[in-house]
């Protein structure tokens, strides 16, 4: 079922993003369609402020959706199962979604906006191809930190296949939210790979309107990072009028998503900016290593690309 509003959004001056001295004033870039993915949790409300507010910034046409989870069944026990259990199935998930469009539409309403609603419905196992492939037709696509709490919520690897499948940067929200100045002040987590340099650019919405940007190098090597780590990003970002700053770290005894965090709470961050990698290294990854434990313990939003 799909459900349509026009979208009306408030107006906004758009200024002019920094400009390091040596290059003409640049316009900001902008998200221009942002799509928020909406379910049961109670993060719900604080990811739906988040996108409210980027839209706001940026301009731009918001949309929602929300995808009903259907259970798995074997056909031969689908077929046993009596059909008032299944009709009360059916009518649970119908009432969620219209729950969480209702609470998205409130939201959208107190603060003068309107937006897209849709919904669709597919096996729990299908969600985020689903989320996926809505998330094509937008600039960014707004999810939530795994928190598999909720009734209707889907399993916690919702934001690391979206991020696999949809070729689109994704905005994770942490389940406390995010802070007012979503994107001020953003931290990238540089390691001259071909995701992080996706991620980068993919950010540069929110870079060139950022007061202050990090490039973070953690245990620098000689044969990616040359002899000053993260100097060569910090050359391409101030061409396209960013405010930023290289610096690199050792992580010692640290892992590295606990010293990327660390830092990140040192220098205030708002925004974190990093690659994720694909097929069976990334899923080595997320259930192992640096993402899951940087999504189990994410103080602040993170902007992922792959």
């Amino acid at each position: 079922m799909w459900v349509g509003m026009a979208c009306v959004m408030a107006s906004r001056a758009a200024g002019a993003g920094p400009v390091a001295a040596a290059y003409r004033e640049i316009q900001p870039m902008a998200f221009k369609n942002l799509l928020i993915h909406l379910d049961d949790s109670k993060a719900c409300t604080s990811r739906v402020a988040a996108a409210i507010e980027l839209a706001r910034a940026h301009e731009a046409h918001l949309t929602g959706l929300y995808v009903a989870a259907d259970p798995v069944l074997p056909g031969n026990l689908r077929a046993e199962v009596p059909s008032q259990f299944l009709t009360a199935l059916d009518e649970q998930a119908d009432a969620r979604a219209q729950a969480a469009v209702a609470g998205f539409a409130k939201a959208l309403e107190k603060n003068g906006l309107v937006a897209d609603t849709r919904t669709a419905r597919c096996l729990a196992t299908e969600v985020p191809q689903v989320v996926a492939l809505h998330a094509r037709y937008a600039d960014l696509v707004i999810v939530g930190q795994p928190e598999g709490e909720a009734a209707g919520a889907v399993d916690g690897s919702l934001a690391e296949d979206v991020v696999l499948a949809a070729g689109r940067p994704v905005l994770i929200i942490p389940y406390i939210g995010a802070g007012k100045h979503l994107g001020r002040r953003v931290l990238i987590a540089w390691d001259a790979g071909r995701e992080a340099a996706r991620a980068v650019n993919d950010a540069l919405p929110f870079l060139k309107r950022a007061d202050q940007v990090t490039a973070l190098v953690i245990d620098p090597h000689k044969g990616n990072d040359g002899p000053e780590p993260g100097a060569d990003i910090a050359l391409h970002l101030t061409r396209h009028g960013v405010k930023v700053e290289a610096r690199s770290l050792t992580a010692g005894d640290l892992s590295v998503a606990d010293a990327l965090l660390s830092r990140s709470a040192d220098l205030d961050i708002d925004l974190v900016v990093m690659g994720g990698y694909g097929h069976s290294r990334l899923r080595e990854w997320v259930l192992g290593g640096v993402t899951r434990q940087i999504f189990e313990q994410m103080t602040v939003p993170v902007l992922m690309s792959h």
